[in-house]
């Protein structure tokens, strides 16, 4: 009784903390965004007791939760839901049943989850590529690729190119009667660092260049050479997105070693003879003058990291590393960035970089914003926003593919 007692105090107060930790004033639906932000920040919090006393690693509870949340492919009388295999690796298929006139657009989604987490099975996003199909009459592919630390960069990436490069071939374009010049790269946060790093790499192949219409990326990390941005400093607790909980999750991916997580929290990772990619993220470049405030770019402090990590200076990893000539090819682009987010900058500098190279960009700034607004859309939270920027988000597609 008293060990069950100990742990109810124990959750009361863990919620309290959590629950009156500071929100920003002018957040959106401040007390869902809270109720979203405590459960979050419990998750960690016992992520990281569960790892301490050896039960699982940190990123399993993560992983657990969200598998909670994954859906069957369920049809009804307007989309087909198969999930299926392209050669090995699971892809969940969304194919409108209503007739057309002319061969439907694609847009191939790629989840978030820092890499370790998630699925396109999760309710929210099998959400979201149910009311894409629908509303667009599009043919929707969702890749379930590897997730980390069992598959560490670039192993997420294979798969992603493997599925976007056998959905392309001409033949399975014809059987799901699909146009081969309507087709987008969909990613939400580390699926938007995916989908980035995606359409660099085939729009620099001769094999597949313009072949692909369209990017959306919503909020999406871009890089891991510059822990310290505006934005890391100003959400370092959040909301919904800890800079030490990004950190923690988004290294498993490079290598579970311990000396890289702590050398990355004090932005003293990146190696000897990288400093000349800072100039790809320099924010005092970049960063519009709205969002640098009284923020002063400091060099960064390099070689104090031993080991080798070679992923810390591969574009494949940081999207935003790729050179003008790179991005100058890059098709039309939609990009989501939210005010409270902890990686807003990432895209704030993508933004930049990209229309100052010619690239067609539509910016979508939400100022009440939050990070992963768009997987909120169910209970335990529901959240408007996340409705508004999924419908801006669809027009932009009705509009443009």
């Amino acid at each position: 009784m008293g060990y069950k007692t100990l742990c109810f105090g124990f959750s009361c107060i863990l919620f309290a903390y959590c629950v009156y930790s500071p929100l920003p004033e002018n957040i959106e639906e401040p007390w869902r965004v809270r109720l979203a932000d405590t459960l979050i920040k419990m998750t960690s919090l016992l992520a990281t007791l569960f790892e301490n006393i050896g039960l699982m690693k940190y990123e399993g509870l993560f992983s657990i939760i969200a598998k909670m949340h994954f859906t069957k492919p369920v049809s009804d009388e307007n989309i087909t839901v198969i999930d299926t295999n392209f050669s090995d690796i699971p892809v969940r298929l969304y194919l409108p049943r209503r007739k057309s006139e002319r061969q439907r657009p694609a847009v191939i989604f790629i989840h978030g989850g820092a890499f370790v987490s998630g699925s396109c099975k999760v309710s929210a996003y099998d959400d979201l590529n149910r009311w894409t199909a629908n509303k667009l009459n599009a043919v929707v592919v969702g890749i379930d690729y590897r997730l980390a630390p069992q598959y560490p960069f670039p192993a997420a990436l294979e798969d992603c190119i493997f599925v976007i490069k056998f959905f392309l071939q001409d033949k399975v374009l014809a059987e799901y009667g699909v146009d081969a010049t309507r087709i987008c790269i969909m990613g939400d946060s580390s699926g938007g660092t995916l989908a980035a790093t995606v359409v660099q790499l085939l729009q620099n192949d001769p094999e597949y260049k313009d072949r692909i219409k369209a990017q959306a990326l919503i909020y999406p990390g871009l890089q891991l050479i510059d822990t310290l941005l505006p934005s890391h400093r100003e959400y370092k607790h959040g909301p919904i997105l800890s800079r030490e909980m990004l950190i923690k999750l988004v290294c498993l991916y490079v290598s579970e070693d311990k000396a890289l997580l702590q050398a990355a929290l004090r932005n003293e990772h990146m190696p000897e003879g990288s400093r000349h990619l800072f100039k790809f993220v320099n924010w005092s470049d970049f960063l519009p003058e709205k969002f640098k405030k009284n923020h002063v770019y400091t060099e960064p402090i390099l070689g104090k990291l031993n080991g080798s990590y070679p992923a810390l200076v591969d574009s494949r990893m940081s999207p935003s590393l790729a050179s003008d000539s790179q991005l100058q090819s890059l098709p039309l682009t939609y990009i989501v960035t939210c005010e409270h987010d902890l990686i807003r900058d990432d895209g704030l500098m993508y933004v930049t970089r990209l229309r100052n190279v010619g690239v067609q960009v539509t910016h979508d700034h939400i100022e009440k914003g939050i990070h992963g607004a768009m997987s909120f859309t169910r209970a335990p939270v529901f959240l408007q926003l996340g409705l508004r920027m999924r419908d801006r988000y669809i027009s932009w597609l009705e509009e443009n593919l």
